[in-house]
């Protein structure tokens, strides 16, 4: 079942933004700036049906800052107001059997672990309803999962009458909407007023001490160590460590129950409780500090290193005549050609999503092809945008009969951590 609504701007301040405050934790002059990129596309995943289109995309700046009270990360000069979240939205993994192992994998662990079996589930942020509806349908439980993205004919789960999908942002408006677990999962990173959105979480759980929460974000510490710059990009606004998740869900008055990483630390995990309003406490502290400035630094000499050796990769190998193509034509592709600034050095993008078959990428046009689309390109090179697919790709190709390198986005990364390597 869908209701369509109108947009209901529930986490979206109006207006572009040059923050001095941390939206974390609501701290003051206390924001360090220490990467940035001009000219980015505002969407990365939206469908561009064509190649002028997609170069004529808009275009805004990051930088990147820290705050130096509870860690997090966030574009200060985000506006908001430049995105669409909508039908043409393309963000679903699920046409990957690695990554479906995994989301079954952790189905299975929360209906174990909170024993979800005919409880009432929410899930904000649910994107094309696979989760929700294998998540309901594993433990027979009630879901109502809300997106302005969804698309009821584009869902590859079962339609399931124990799921609801609403097409609207979440918002204080449906705290009547009461729920035994509620499901956030890659959504918060776009969100750029944190504080606020985890206090409406906690508003709508109310005095229910029974029902949990779960988050899943990117993990930015993964990011910041290997220099990683093509995990940054426009929608993301905001970046967490374990450290300045658990502060954001304790001092909105949450119990966090546990902080953990998956999906080989790409993925940080965090599940709470609402505690009573009288015994909240957080620890206001910040004993990471050093370490985290540490970090910084690294990754500020990383990415330097990592995005020189791979722009001098791609310009011999064009130098060459030889074809590289990226394989995943999603934010990591967008975000790895913008800020190189390349062009015809990559032919095209990869993607096993067929949605996506015949559309470009925003920022640079490049077109994304369908695996089999490869056979007459003969590329001499395939970048693995997320070596987690690793395997996954190299036996699409062999079934393709294709036997290029097949090179991880990490190479760069990898190798400058050597020791005696001389970059």
């Amino acid at each position: 079942m869908t209701i369509e609504n109108g947009p209901v701007a529930a986490y979206r301040p109006a207006g572009e933004t040059r923050r001095s405050d941390c939206p974390n934790c609501g701290n003051d002059r206390c924001l360090l700036n220490f990467y940035e990129v001009q000219r980015v596309p505002t969407h990365s995943v939206l469908l561009m049906s064509s190649r002028e289109e997609a170069l004529a995309y808009p275009k805004r700046d990051v930088q990147l800052a820290v705050c130096q009270r509870c860690g997090f990360i966030l574009n200060r000069v985000f506006d908001p107001t430049v995105h669409e979240y909508s039908a043409r939205y393309e963000e679903t993994q699920g046409f990957s059997d690695t990554f479906n192992a995994f989301s079954d994998r952790l189905a299975q662990q929360l209906i174990e672990r909170h024993n979800l079996r005919g409880k009432r589930v929410i899930e904000i942020g649910c994107g094309k309803g696979e989760f929700l509806t294998h998540l309901c349908e594993l433990g027979e439980n009630w879901g109502l999962g809300f997106d302005p993205a969804y698309v009821p004919d584009r869902s590859r789960a079962e339609p399931s009458s124990r799921v609801t999908f609403i097409k609207d942002f979440y918002s204080d408006a449906y705290a009547r909407h009461s729920a035994d677990f509620y499901i956030c999962k890659m959504t918060l990173e776009h969100i750029h007023e944190t504080r606020e959105f985890v206090s409406m979480i906690r508003r709508a759980t109310g005095a229910n001490a029974d029902s949990i929460v779960f988050f899943q974000v990117p993990d930015v510490t993964r990011v910041l160590e290997e220099g990683a710059f093509w995990d940054i990009y426009y929608e993301h606004c905001s970046y967490f460590d374990a450290g300045s998740l658990r502060y954001l869900f304790e001092s909105t008055g949450f119990d966090v129950l546990d902080v953990w990483n998956d999906y080989h630390g790409q993925y940080l995990m965090i599940e709470a409780r609402p505690a009573p309003i009288d015994e909240v406490r957080f620890d206001e502290s910040n004993p990471g500090h050093p370490e985290r400035l540490s970090l910084l630094e690294h990754f500020i000499r990383h990415t330097r290193i990592v995005s020189s050796e791979w722009r001098q990769y791609l310009d011999e190998m064009h130098s060459d005549h030889r074809t590289v193509v990226l394989w995943g034509g999603g934010s990591k592709a967008v975000a790895f050609l913008s800020t190189l600034g390349i062009s015809d050095e990559v032919s095209c993008a990869v993607d096993i999503n067929p949605h996506k078959r015949g559309t470009f990428l925003p920022g640079t046009g490049h077109e994304v092809v369908g695996p089999d689309q490869l056979i007459p390109i003969k590329p001499d090179a395939v970048i693995v945008m997320n070596p987690v697919y690793h395997g996954e790709i190299r036996n699409a190709l062999t079934r393709l009969g294709l036997e290029p390198a097949l090179i991880p986005i990490t190479m760069y990364s990898e190798l400058s951590r050597v020791d005696g390597m001389d970059f």
